[in-house]
């Protein structure tokens, strides 16, 4: 569940966006496709990155030996999530127009307007919070040892080992963004497809 603190905070910014014109209500929704569209292009680029990543059959295949896009699964397992989170809130007639960060708001929106109410399952947003958590920390550690090997020469003998083991939670985390993106999806489908039937 999600402290209470957090919860406050995002109620607080969303109603300060709405006062500042950043999010604005609208009586029809306009681009809840392009949205489900994007978030759908970003999740079969996942599952393509993932599957390339593990199958050295696809890997020569493709010319590539040693493939490893497992960083950018999670990355665009992320941004699966927020496109839909996007295409709900457009779907509700939620305009977000800013040039703070897009994802914080979506984010403070979603726990706003679904949350906050009971329309989204907590499950569900859990789930968001982890796959941009760990896309960052990902990314974070990837530049990190990209750097640190400049520097370092002795650090990629030592870290052979690492590196092996750090590749399979790699992978792990990989998966389970996926899978989490995948579930989302379906989820946040559901409820955009019953709104729209009405």
């Amino acid at each position: 569940m999600l402290p209470e603190k957090k919860l406050n905070e995002a109620k607080k910014r969303v109603e300060q966006f709405i006062r500042d014109g950043i999010i604005k209500s609208k009586l029809t929704p306009e681009f809840v496709d392009f949205f489900l569209r994007n978030a759908d292009d970003s999740l079969d680029s996942a599952n393509a990155l993932f599957q390339l990543s593990i199958d050295s059959e696809k890997q020569r295949y493709m010319g590539f030996s040693s493939f490893n896009g497992l960083l950018w699964v999670v990355n665009a397992s992320y941004y699966s999530m927020f496109y839909m989170a996007r295409a709900l809130l457009e779907n509700k007639g939620i305009k977000i127009k800013t040039d703070f960060s897009i994802h914080v708001v979506t984010f403070d929106s979603i726990i706003y307007y679904f949350y906050l109410t009971g329309k989204l399952q907590k499950e569900f947003l859990e789930d968001f919070i982890e796959a941009k958590e760990e896309a960052a920390e990902l990314l974070g550690k990837q530049k990190a040892d990209e750097l640190i090997e400049e520097y370092f020469f002795e650090k990629r003998k030592r870290s052979e080992f690492t590196y092996d083991m750090g590749i399979s939670l790699v992978r792990s985390k990989a998966k389970t963004s996926l899978e989490r993106a995948q579930k989302f999806r379906r989820e946040i489908k559901k409820i955009i497809d019953k709104r729209r039937s009405f």
